[in-house]
Parts: C-alpha cells; structure tokens; sequence
C-alpha cells in the first residue's frame, strides 16, 4: 500500500532540491534553451523520433548539470585537505556538461535543420 504522507514528503524533498540547482545560472539557461527547443518541436511539427530525441539529450544536459552541482559542493566540503584532486574533478565534471551540451546542440541542429532550411 502506498503511504501518501511519505509519498508527498518525498516530492518536497525532490522539490527542494530541483530549487536548489535552480538557482544555478547555468541550469537555469540551459533549461530555458531546452523549453525553446520543446515549444519549437510542436510548432514545426516534428515526428514522435526526432521529439523523443531531443527530449532525451534536454533531459541529459540538465541531469548533468545537476550532477555537477552535487559534485561541486562535495568537493567544496573536501577541498581544504584534498584540493588538487578536487580542482581536477569539478573541471571533469564541467567537461562533461560541456560535451553533453556539444552533443546536444548537434542532434538539434541534426532534426532542425531540414524544417529551418
């Protein structure tokens, strides 16, 4: 049986959290990007593939960028006694949103590109 008290408690986590990374200026521009993206989806009426697509790497970049939120402020508490290593880790993990974004933009440009031109 489901418990609706933790189930609406677990949502306030989840909540907090996404209102937490919100306040990221990096989320925040990648989100609105994705959003143009999705509107712009239903207006030049893609298929349901290229629409699926698009959705999974929006979805992706915004995980990442999530990821690398959690990761920067692990490492934030680590870096007095490790701070080479942390260094080395939060620019991974910004490489990493970099590439998913990179990847991102070229399945765009590829679904985009015949309704556009």
């Amino acid at each position: 049986m489901v418990n609706i008290n933790r189930l609406i408690r677990s949502f306030k986590f989840a909540l907090r959290g996404i209102s937490f990374v919100w306040r990221g200026q990096n989320f925040r521009i990648q989100f609105f990007i994705g959003l143009l993206v999705f509107i712009m989806m239903y207006v030049l009426g893609l298929s349901r593939l290229e629409k699926v697509a698009l959705i999974l790497v929006i979805t992706s970049v915004l995980i990442l960028e999530s990821l690398n939120t959690i990761f920067e402020h692990l490492s934030d508490i680590l870096k007095p006694r490790l701070h080479d290593y942390i260094m080395i880790i939060k620019d991974i993990m910004a490489a990493v949103v970099l590439l998913a974004s990179i990847a991102s933009v070229l399945v765009g440009i590829m679904v985009f590109w015949p309704y556009v031109f």
